[in-house]
């Protein structure tokens, strides 16, 4: 009974238009005023001890190295670089796109930055070059959600505080994925250009390409910085973002030049808004894990559905549709805080890899990031490109069935996700 009360509560509250972050939080006081004898002071201590995680510190130092990126050079360099590549096949500048987007993904960790950055300097280009603007912006807002998959990532993050999974083992579980789903989408993206027989570039020469990858390469390091530092022990994962944010402080302002010192506090604003708006949201859903806990809710879902008798293909089936349907009300931060405490004990009981299940749960953000009526990617490239939301929808469905294919690959195949962290040891 209790259950059914405090989902009521919530879905009640968010269907009022109450952000997520207020919603999880009056749903708990709410219930532990009136029907618990829960002492208030438990409620104060939980929240403090909550977000005391070392873990939890790698967020603001992801989000600030990414805004560096973004409002540096360094995506602009990256475009140059991967049209250099591949810009001669079809839909060149499409396929740049994806390549464009993964090496963004892989130094700023969060997908919209990664839509921002690529998008509105690629996009414009490839409506000049004679693409259809339904085309780039397909291209564009579905690759930009490789930026919660190839680490670092901020969601992986969230999952790691949430279910005290490594942080490290996550990173690495899901650069093959990463690499994969870039590899899906670009073929989605090559088929269709060839189908249509969308413009190609001219083949860059070697020399054109190594110029390009000299001008990128201070920003691909910190590919190498953040995975070489964590893989060789040299640093943690939460080390690891604050060495990022301080490479992409001195790439920005000293090498490229792209960002002056009188911009840098704007950055610095910009990035705390972002930081705090997370960490709200974060401490509410300690809160509401607290009160699940508490009423013993979580384990009472996993015998019952164990005592069902569904096996691992049908939980994961459950867990894929849940997921998915959350993603039409919910942003990724709030679906990993809420739903990653209620469905990670009968994963654990079902004997499902923490680590696979992580990234099952990423993957499912993802398709959640690009579809309505409220997929974050879809609502910045439509500020970018000036298309509805639905329109932006329909341009996007190609690439989003490719998507749902890789997620159907990555749920029933675990050694996908698991090969590379258990070769480095790491679980």
């Amino acid at each position: 009974m209790n259950t059914v009360i405090i989902f009521a509560l919530l879905v009640v509250l968010m269907l009022t238009g109450m952000p997520i972050s207020i919603s999880l939080g009056l749903t708990v006081l709410s219930f532990l005023f009136f029907l618990t004898t829960v002492p208030i002071e438990s409620v104060a201590l939980k929240l403090f001890t909550g977000i005391e995680k070392f873990e939890i510190m790698a967020i603001p130092f992801f989000i600030l190295a990414g805004n560096f990126l973004t409002h540096g050079g360094v995506a602009k360099r990256m475009i140059h670089f991967a049209t250099s590549m591949v810009g001669h096949w079809h839909g060149g500048l499409g396929l740049g796109g994806v390549l464009a987007c993964a090496l963004f993904a892989a130094v700023s960790g969060s997908s919209p930055a990664t839509v921002v950055a690529i998008g509105s300097i690629l996009l414009p280009a490839m409506v000049k070059a004679g693409f259809p603007k339904r085309f780039g912006a397909g291209v564009l807002t579905t690759s930009g959600a490789l930026g919660i998959l190839i680490p670092p990532s901020i969601v992986m993050v969230m999952y790691s505080v949430s279910t005290n999974t490594s942080v490290g083992a996550l990173f690495m579980a899901g650069v093959i994925p990463g690499i994969v789903l870039a590899i899906m989408l670009g073929m989605t993206t090559w088929y269709r250009a060839w189908k249509n027989d969308y413009p190609r570039q001219t083949r860059a020469t070697w020399a054109e390409r190594l110029k390009a990858l000299r001008d990128s390469i201070w920003g691909l390091l910190l590919i190498v910085i953040v995975m070489g530092g964590i893989y060789s022990g040299l640093f943690t994962p939460t080390e690891a973002a604050a060495m990022s944010a301080v490479w992409a402080f001195i790439t920005a302002v000293f090498i490229y030049r792209d960002i002056g010192l009188k911009d840098v506090p704007r950055v610095l604003l910009s990035s705390a808004n972002m930081s705090a708006m997370l960490l709200y949201i974060i401490t509410n859903a300690v809160l509401f894990s607290f009160l699940m806990t508490h009423e013993n809710i979580p384990q009472a879902m996993a015998d019952a559905m164990i005592g069902t008798g569904v096996g691992v293909i049908g939980f994961l089936l459950i867990a894929n549709i849940l997921l998915l349907a959350a993603g039409n009300f919910m942003e990724p931060s709030s679906i990993v805080l809420i739903l990653a405490p209620i469905l990670f004990p009968i994963a654990i009981k079902l004997g499902i890899d923490p680590v696979h299940f992580g990234i099952l749960m990423v993957v499912n953000m993802e398709v959640g990031m690009c579809h309505p009526p409220v997929g974050l990617n879809l609502y910045v490239a439509s500020g970018i490109t000036k298309m509805g939301i639905t329109e932006l929808t329909i341009a996007t469905w190609p690439w989003l069935l490719t998507m749902l294919v890789f997620l159907v690959i990555v749920t029933y195949w675990p050694p996908l996700s698991l090969w590379l962290p258990k070769m480095l040891g790491m679980i």
